[in-house]
């Protein structure tokens, strides 16, 4: 009961910070706080070597709980000038943290150069509170030119569920409860020659001081957006890519291609190849069908031998499947005017396995929601047996 009591008075915090930056904006059309404050409750039906490594019984379901309340504060200082902040709260409970030994660890690590801005600010036995700061940057524009400073997010991706153009932050598809997704410590600039088209220099800085530093040109030519980056990742290897956006007739056709080299490669250590292609199509009757294909080839270079690994792992350009091909297919339709229903499906040759998500999502008024996810995944890495794992989500959002 006193544990629920302190589950209560931190929702109420979270709640009440709303109400009280409400007053304070009125005052000033330079500053806008916005965010989210969400519950979701996961229950994971983990293989038994799984269950055992968190204390649990063979054939036991695990339970998480999670408070999550995201801010996001601007400041515009000038016409030239804006200041952002954005943080992400979380207050986690449940047997994954009960059990699970490097748990805490996981959620407190922080890839970034900037020290200290993710931290579990309470641990205890039952439940842990962390909090992130995701985006914290200052952009400055004049003209045709624009400069960014800190922690942000780089998306160069054209595809929807694998981006090889994405060389700064890569995301998981998995990780639907993040819609922000992952920023970078990074230095950006860019300049717009015209409405259509974009020049960019971007330099990030990791936790490890590796540098990641690439230039990109987008433009609109025969009605298509193509782009062309290049540059080095990581410190130690050349990356080179390309990637379009555009339609034919009436179905949308999206892709990115990515060459990665290392700066000193030899017979065991030669380059890699990593391509995407997605087509999408909203048919008269509000159905929308979304399809893509994935080449993977680093995957003989992964070692991945089980689908946990993989799906706690951080992520980069060059570990986004665990499959030399992937392929992707979704179907959306909006069942009532409060209700959209959504079913997307993975299928990986080369583990002869699959993933299945249906989600269903419903509008309690314009800024309520509930939603409910299933993740299912099944397949076998090499000798094993074959790995099932099972996830279902229950969510509550309401946006301020």
């Amino acid at each position: 009961m006193f544990i629920m009591k302190k589950f209560i008075v931190l929702l109420l915090l979270f709640i009440s910070t709303e109400s009280l930056y409400s007053q304070l904006m009125q005052d000033s059309k330079k500053v806008t706080l916005n965010g989210y404050v969400k519950y979701m409750n996961t229950i994971m039906d983990l293989p038994d070597y799984q269950s055992a490594y968190i204390g649990q019984p063979k054939g036991a379901w695990v339970n998480e709980s999670m408070f999550h309340n995201r801010l996001n504060f601007r400041w515009h200082l000038s016409n030239s000038l804006t200041f952002a902040a954005e943080a992400r709260n979380r207050l986690i409970y449940g047997d994954m943290v009960e059990g699970f030994q490097g748990y805490r660890d996981m959620i407190n690590d922080d890839f970034g150069y900037l020290d200290g801005l993710t931290n579990n600010i309470i641990e205890k036995d039952a439940y842990l509170l962390n909090t992130s700061v995701d985006r914290l940057w200052v952009n400055y524009r004049k003209g045709k030119f624009e400069a960014k400073i800190g922690r942000q997010r780089i998306n160069w991706g054209q595809a929807y569920v694998w981006n090889p153009n994405d060389i700064f932050n890569a995301y998981s598809f998995f990780d639907f409860d993040y819609e922000e997704k992952p920023g970078s410590d990074a230095i950006r600039l860019q300049y717009f020659p015209t409405f259509t088209s974009t020049a960019e220099l971007a330099v990030k800085v990791d936790a490890k001081e590796r540098i990641t530093a690439a230039g990109y040109y987008r433009f609109t030519s025969w009605g298509y957006d193509f782009q062309f980056l290049g540059g080095i990742l990581n410190d130690d290897e050349y990356v080179a890519g390309a990637g379009w956006s555009g339609n034919i007739n009436d179905a949308g056709f999206n892709g990115e291609v990515t060459y990665i080299q290392p700066a000193e490669s030899n017979q065991n250590n030669s380059g890699i190849l990593l391509s995407s292609i997605s087509v999408n199509y909203m048919f008269n009757n509000s159905l929308y069908f979304m399809a893509e294909g994935y080449y993977n080839g680093n995957f003989e270079n992964m070692n991945v031998n089980r689908f946990s690994g993989f799906y706690f792992q951080d992520l980069s350009v060059k570990t986004l499947s665990f499959s030399e091909f992937s392929w992707f297919a979704q179907a959306s339709y909006p069942i009532h005017p409060l209700l959209d229903g959504t079913f997307a499906f993975m299928y990986y040759p080369d583990i002869n396995g699959y993933f299945i998500n249906p989600s269903l999502k419903y509008s309690l008024t314009n800024n309520v929601q509930l939603s409910m996810h299933s993740q299912i995944f099944q397949g076998k890495f090499g000798g094993n047996e074959k790995e099932k794992i099972n996830f279902l989500f229950f969510r509550f959002k309401w946006s301020f």
